[in-house]
């Protein structure tokens, strides 16, 4: 059986997915707007990578 921390978190699931989606699309239009000729493939990897450090410095305390 799950604990009551898993429930709430699984019936949040699709918007948290939804928010880091956001975000994401949030600095793909920034690398579009600063860099005309953009390699969106190498831009998706960076942005994806800043994003996953990002979230290695956020802690529970």
């Amino acid at each position: 059986m799950k604990n009551m921390e898993q429930l709430e978190l699984d019936s949040h699931r699709d918007a948290i997915i939804a928010d880091m989606r956001k975000l994401f699309e949030k600095y793909r239009a920034i690398f579009d707007w600063d860099i005309p000729e953009v390699n969106q493939k190498a831009a998706d990897k960076l942005i994806l990578a800043a994003m996953h450090g990002a979230l290695g410095h956020i802690t529970v305390q």
